[in-house]
């Protein structure tokens, strides 16, 4: 048996202190994880259960730098967020064994291309390609646990051009990570070198060509990128 053509390289995320890199199985995300956010999207937090959606592995642009704009939108937003990230995984998983699978956390920035989103919601389509393109999902490398203190309860900053657009707790998800991971165990297999996107808190906006993003989570790193 030979391949047809070159697979894919196996996407990966630097490990903070390390020269290990962190390979990336499926990413993961969570919408509507902040009451003030889900608000401010329209809807009511008392009545939405959790929705997770996905993005590609190899959407993920690591580190600081520039970050692409993507084509086929005028209403190009950022969602700054907490991400899990795993080394091992089990279906039907309980707190404890959710715990001990957590290898670290790390920053990240969801784009969202709002205006397609926005269509298919009302077209009431899947919203996948409102989330999913090249440079979708930004990270920082990812700090081991037992060097985060308590992300679970801890500052999120996001800035647009030195103006902060973000600043909340993770305290305040309605799924805080280790739930949400034990909700989808019971939906699918995790598996090590998933990542989990937990969601964003009240504040997002539109970003344009030139502007630059720093997201600050506390105990957990930094993330600098500028769209192009």
């Amino acid at each position: 048996m030979a391949y047809l053509f070159a697979p894919a390289d196996v996407t990966t995320v630097p490990v903070d202190g390390s020269d290990d890199v962190f390979p990336v199985n499926r990413i993961f995300c969570i919408g509507k994880n902040y009451a003030d956010h889900v608000r401010e999207m329209g809807s009511d937090p008392a009545s939405t259960p959790p929705c997770i959606f996905m993005k590609p592995a190899n959407c993920l642009k690591v580190g600081d730098g520039d970050l692409a704009y993507p084509s086929a939108t005028q209403d190009l937003h950022y969602e700054g967020e907490l991400v899990v990230a795993l080394a091992a995984g089990g279906k039907d998983l309980d707190r404890a064994a959710i715990e001990a699978a957590i290898f670290g956390y790390a920053c990240g920035l969801d784009m969202t291309r709002r205006d397609v989103q926005g269509d298919l919601k009302e077209r009431r389509l899947p919203w996948d390609m409102g989330k999913s393109f090249d440079d979708c999902a930004a990270i920082s490398a990812i700090r081991p646990k037992d060097a985060c203190g308590t992300p679970a309860d801890t500052n999120l900053k996001l800035s647009v051009n030195d103006t902060v657009r973000q600043n909340d707790t993770t305290a305040k998800m309605i799924w805080p990570a280790i739930d949400a991971l034990v909700h989808l165990s019971t939906l699918i297999e995790l598996k090590a070198g998933d990542l989990l996107y937990t969601g964003t808190p009240e504040g997002v906006g539109a970003v344009v060509r030139g502007d630059r993003m720093d997201l600050v989570i506390e105990n957990v790193g930094s993330l600098s990128v500028t769209l192009k």
